[in-house]
């Protein structure tokens, strides 16, 4: 496949050692450490047209879904939703209603933290029609595009030879603003990984709307845009085009990472901020304990970055001031449970996902839910 074929092309050499993991699922008990932050003004440098959204006044857009993971907006408003469990896709009225399915990705696996996962639209929905989806296969995680008219047809794969595991899967995908498809690709419990230029794991994959490496990547020929990342489930851009990534950690901090091409996130060497050699490591900007946070989806709306807590049943808010960070505040602590996607919905409203069925959760009546704020 083309995954395979570009990875190949991969010439320079950068590995770290590194030992396996003995435990270490997302929401697996850890240790707490204190929040983390780069000082910096509070005041936003970019856009500043959008409305905060009002975390005391929720709009159940959608009830009664299965792990609903990724989210895509279509021209009209309407929302594609995946099912992480069912390799559904639903689709959300804009307004909110009553979910209905309109595609069935075939050869999903569900296990784990796998299944069916990122969800992303074409920007050029209007003239090709595509849909983008990142799941877990019988023998690695792949990245498809397909149709949603009629049957839809049988999906075309565009990169496959991910590795797969029970855990870090990572599996977000999203067009940047440049129109080509990122994709946070997990370490799939295998920690050395994420410093083999070799390896598709443990990276941000920037590629054409094809799925071949991206023209202008840091290495020609190579898919690879930023490397030595464990667990990357959350990606999304400021005002002035900058990409910011949410990661888990292992035992001790969860991250936000500015990312800039080429650059090396230090997993596994590094947890957190403490880059011991010599600024061959970049490090994150703000740093969670995992207990509160174990973040996944993540959003920008004006200057905030909204992140979505599982184990930490919150959603984070951090004000940007161009490449700095202020100081996150915590909201909706323990009101729905687990938080899995959020994302900017096209009319500058806030959408969140619950993830309270997915075998870790305690779910109640109407979850999985839908949140518009």
């Amino acid at each position: 496949m083309r995954g395979r074929a570009g990875m190949a092309a991969v010439l320079c050499a950068v590995l770290v050692a590194g030992c396996s993991d003995s435990d270490n699922s997302d929401e697996t008990p850890k240790a707490q450490s204190p929040v983390q932050s780069s000082a910096a003004p509070a005041a936003p440098q970019g856009s500043t047209s959008a409305k905060a959204p009002d975390f005391g006044a929720a709009k159940e857009i959608a009830t009664g879904l299965n792990v609903p993971w990724g989210i895509g907006f279509l021209p009209g408003g309407d929302a594609l939703v995946a099912e992480r469990n069912t390799g559904r896709i639903l689709q959300v009225p804009a307004q909110g209603g009553a979910a209905r399915q309109v595609y069935q990705v075939p050869g999903v696996q569900a296990s784990g933290e796998g299944g069916l996962l990122g969800l992303a639209v074409s920007p050029d929905y209007a003239q090709d029609g595509y849909v983008y989806a990142y799941f877990t296969a019988a023998d690695d995680n792949r990245i498809v595009r397909f149709k949603l008219g009629g049957t839809g047809g049988t999906p075309e794969v565009i990169f496959s030879g991910l590795a797969k595991a029970g855990i870090h899967n990572g599996g977000r995908i999203a067009f940047g603003p440049d129109g080509l498809l990122y994709v946070g690709a997990g370490d799939a419990g295998q920690r050395q990984r994420a410093q083999d230029p070799s390896s598709p794991n443990g990276k941000i994959l920037r590629l054409s709307p094809d799925g071949r490496p991206a023209p202008g990547n840091p290495t020609a020929g190579s898919p690879v845009y930023s490397l030595g990342h464990r667990n990357v489930q959350g990606l999304a851009w400021d005002s002035a085009g900058r990409l910011w990534a949410i990661e888990f950690g292992q035992d001790t901090f969860d991250e936000v990472n500015l990312i800039k091409p080429g650059a090396n996130y230090g997993w596994p060497t590094v947890e957190g901020k403490g880059d011991t050699q010599g600024g061959k490591f970049t490090d994150p900007l703000v740093t969670w304990a995992t207990d509160d946070a174990s973040p996944s989806g993540a959003a920008i709306i004006g200057d905030t970055l909204y992140v979505a807590a599982l184990r930490g049943e919150r959603l984070w808010t951090l004000p940007l001031n161009g490449e700095q960070t202020g100081q996150p505040k915590a909201e909706l602590t323990g009101k729905y449970g687990r938080l899995r996607t959020a994302v900017a919905a096209p009319d500058g409203s806030l959408w969140v996902t619950t993830s309270n069925r997915d075998g870790r959760g305690d779910p109640k009546d109407g979850d999985d839910r839908i949140l518009r704020f």
